[in-house]
């Protein structure tokens, strides 16, 4: 875990979707429209965009004002006026389109400027981590970038990772989203694991940040010490200020059960020792108790 950066592929995931969500917009019609809401395990409603293309030429995209959202998911006078510091139009009842939401209407052709402005409300208002808590509808697999190559793979690794995007795509209907270092961010839960493959293709590696800015390495060591001894499937790690735990899956050969196994594990290590394990080493976790997905 020595170059995984966990901004860094965070910062990269949010790029990639905004370019792709540009791309979409620029050829929406009046024929369909678009949503994109945030994953959560609330009932409550979450936060959501709408994009959509009544008139030609022009894109209407509405961001959930409090009207629309749940108690758990209202928004603070802060956070409403970062929307409409951003240039969101605020919710009204008069006018030609009346709406209880922010909106905003641009020329089609300026369709990076509102997926920008969609990225900026999703990640900076909303509080979404990474778009991999995101729920896009109908365009939802354009949005989660293409499917897996399904040209032959050459080497051990390229066909360890096409194996791997095979067995991901059947457990959650969607091809993964892997970042520029080859990492898949996937969802499960409230819990975000990454996945990847070794260079020789043996074995695959599934694992989470579930610790940051922690303060005191010898404590740390000491405590993870213990945990590793009690651990029967995960490992835990202390790689400079922050805590990983992870699952190696062997891969030769490449058994999709074993994968789906290591998922289930890790989710519920991390999900279940996350705030303890913080706590202890006077660190905080990936998702604070106002922030992620709900």
């Amino acid at each position: 875990m020595d170059d995984f950066d966990l901004d860094r592929s965070t910062e990269q995931a949010w790029t990639d979707f905004q370019a792709r969500l540009a791309e979409v917009v620029s050829v929406m019609d009046d024929s369909a429209d678009l949503t994109i809401g945030v994953e959560s395990v609330s009932e409550e409603p979450a936060p959501f965009l709408r994009f959509s293309a009544e008139h030609r030429d022009r894109i209407r995209c509405e961001a959930a004002g409090n009207a629309t959202l749940g108690p758990a998911f209202r928004l603070s006078g802060e956070q409403t006026a970062a929307l409409t510091g951003l240039g969101w139009q605020a919710p009204g009842d008069t006018g030609p389109r009346p709406t209880p939401n922010f909106w905003v209407e641009e020329e089609q052709e300026r369709s990076e400027r509102v997926a920008a402005l969609a990225v900026a409300a999703l990640r900076d208002v909303y509080g979404v981590q990474h778009p991999v808590f995101l729920a896009p509808d109908q365009l939802g697999e354009v949005l989660r970038g293409p499917a897996p190559d399904p040209a032959p793979a050459v080497g051990r690794a390229q066909q360890l990772d096409a194996l791997v995007d095979r067995e991901l795509t059947r457990m959650y209907g969607h091809p993964p989203m892997r970042d520029a270092d080859g990492d898949v961010a996937i969802r499960v839960g409230s819990t975000m694991l990454f996945l990847r493959t070794s260079p020789d293709g043996q074995e695959v590696v599934v694992f989470a940040a579930v610790v940051h800015d922690v303060a005191g390495r010898s404590r740390a060591a000491e405590v993870l010490n213990d945990l590793n001894v009690e651990a029967r499937w995960v490992k835990f790690q202390l790689v400079r200020d922050r805590v990983f735990v992870t699952f190696s899956v062997l891969a030769r050969p490449f058994v999709p059960e074993h994968l789906q196994h290591a998922v289930t594990i890790l989710s519920e290590v991390a999900d279940g020792i996350d705030e303890e394990l913080a706590t202890k080493l006077n660190g905080r976790t990936t998702f604070s108790e106002t922030d992620g997905p709900g």
